[in-house]
């Protein structure tokens, strides 16, 4: 998981992800699309999609608990594709269903800049102390 005070790590960080928004309730940011993410076939690999899913999910369910020295990790990601992508901008917005005292779920949508659907997803978080 990225720590919202740190750099993504390389393998986040070559998703292209880029954050605009990052708090306890709400991450924003978007993915520019291109040939380097694709599969053998041509479109963006399903992959992506859930790895932006979560580290969205992550980012903002840990800064939701780091007041308490905790983070949050992923128990759980179930990612719907719904349209295949070749290229482009995909726009992305994290938000929590529940924020409990030990775990978050929390949905995610991905958008074409022309506001159809490509992907959503769900991650259910558990709430941890933070190492050291």
């Amino acid at each position: 998981m990225t720590r919202p005070d740190r750099p993504a790590s390389a393998f986040v960080a070559a998703t292209g992800f880029e954050v605009t928004e990052a708090t306890g309730t709400r991450v924003a940011g978007h993915v520019q699309l291109g040939p380097e993410q694709h599969t053998p076939w041509g479109v963006v690999h399903g992959g992506l999609y859930c790895t932006v899913v979560e580290s969205a999910a992550s980012i903002g369910a840990s800064l939701a608990v780091r007041d308490r020295g905790q983070f949050a990790v992923g128990v759980n990601n179930s990612t719907d594709f719904l349209r295949s992508v070749t290229e482009g901008r995909v726009d992305v917005v994290a938000e929590p269903v529940q924020q409990g005292r030990t775990q978050q779920l929390w949905q995610v949508a991905l958008t074409r800049e022309d506001g159809k659907l490509v992907a959503r997803g769900q991650v259910r978080l558990q709430n941890v102390p933070l190492p050291g």
